[in-house]
């Protein structure tokens, strides 16, 4: 009921946004010939307001232009390096000559796409052979892919690991750094030749026990049965996925966006004033945060679960229970694989600690290879995208990867 509830809403929407979108395109020339006309700006501004402001479940494209890599500009081209039902390796190819740092960056599976890290792989492509894993909306896969657990998604993590080869270094945001650090340890345990040299851990819950934030109290303010009767639903049978059993995108897109209703709110009017005076560049630049903000994924109900109840609840891997298939994970196998946290002071998602945890878990690792790095002044998206990620963070990420490249 959950899902067809909210289809439903998105179904009746259509046809006033598609109205509303018309009439804006139609009242654009009019408003441009008579700026006098006040109230013709205004309907033309409220019009697109309410046309763009809408929940698709379409990947967006990560359409990453040329990049300057070294004193010269290069196309970048993308290519699937590797596939399953629920992901695909993509590599950022660039004609560049010289062999660069491979890097992973896994992407959080948390109802928004790959996508939302596109202004991260761009500034990592000025040094580095990028590939991500592009995980796949759940709805689109069929039952008889099976399930996609915790379990599933750290198998991925080491796969892809190896298909990009031994020597190669892997960065993890946000919601997946435990199964990056699990990942990495089973791999270090095993001797796995395809075991990264260096692992980044960006914004993510290690131990969200350290000032807990709203997501953390709201995750460990229910037992898991209330989560399973709440928030998942089954896949209507009009799509591919029919009968897989999701936490529906939109669903978690709500939930987020009520944390943080006021800036949202203000965010839509800043933007019918933008529209309203003709400020283009401003209005373009929160059309294109809500395009992508507001595409969204269905994630897996065995993944959604096992990691609401695994990291947020029982703390798994900072209590040293953490397994995978059965076998315990011993983050103290990492010996020779460097590491480092990076933590955002007014991050409201993942607060101060929980990623620096990490490093006490790698406690083989020689001091000398492990950093932390707090950054000022930003909150949880300004860790790995934006100004401050590429001006400040990313330096320090860069020297890093060098320092273990060889």
């Amino acid at each position: 009921m959950i899902y067809r509830a909210l289809q439903a809403r998105q179904d009746a929407l259509a046809p006033f946004r598609a109205h509303a979108r018309g009439m804006a395109q139609w009242l654009g020339p009019w408003g441009a010939m008579h700026p006098a006309f006040d109230g013709l700006r205004a309907m033309r501004a409220a019009a697109e307001v309410f046309s763009s402001f809408a929940v698709t479940q379409v990947r967006p494209a990560f359409g990453i232009g040329p990049v300057r890599v070294g004193n010269r500009l290069v196309e970048v081209a993308e290519e699937v390096v590797a596939a399953t039902p629920f992901a695909s390796l993509v590599r950022f190819r660039t004609e560049v000559q010289t062999p660069l740092p491979r890097v992973l960056v896994v992407a959080p599976m948390s109802g928004h796409f790959a996508t939302l890290l596109r202004g991260t792989v761009q500034v990592l492509l000025q040094d580095h052979d990028v590939y991500i894993t592009d995980w796949h909306n759940a709805r689109d896969v069929p039952l008889s892919a099976g399930r996609f657990g915790l379990d599933e998604f750290i198998e991925h993590v080491m796969r892809f690991q190896e298909a990009i080869g031994p020597g190669g270094h892997v960065l993890a945001v946000c919601q997946p750094v435990v199964a990056v650090l699990s990942a990495v340890a089973l791999m270090a345990e095993d001797r796995n030749r395809a075991s990264p040299r260096s692992v980044t851990l960006m914004a993510g819950p290690i131990d969200a026990r350290q000032n807990p934030t709203k997501v953390n109290a709201l995750a460990a303010g229910h037992g898991i049965e209330w989560f399973e009767r709440n928030l998942i639903a089954s896949v209507p049978w009009r799509h591919k996925g029919s009968g897989r059993r999701v936490y529906p995108g939109a669903l978690q897109l709500s939930a987020f966006m009520s944390m943080n209703l006021d800036r949202h709110l203000k965010a839509h009017q800043d933007q019918f004033w933008a529209l309203f005076d003709g400020d283009v560049a401003r209005a373009a630049q929160h059309r294109r945060f809500y395009d992508e903000y507001l595409a969204v994924m269905d994630l897996p109900a065995e993944f959604f679960l096992e990691t609401v109840k695994t990291v947020f609840q029982d703390h798994a891997l900072a209590r040293g229970e953490m397994a995978w298939r059965g076998r315990r994970v011993r983050p103290e196998a990492i010996r020779r694989t460097a590491i480092m946290a990076v933590e955002g002071e007014k991050d409201d998602i993942c607060g101060i600690g929980q990623t620096m945890a990490a490093l006490d878990l790698c406690r083989s690792v020689p001091v000398t290879m492990r950093r932390y790095h707090l950054q000022t002044g930003v909150g949880h998206y300004g860790v790995f995208s934006g100004r401050r990620f590429a001006q400040a963070i990313y330096p320090r990420v860069r020297e890093m990867i060098q320092a273990n490249e060889g």
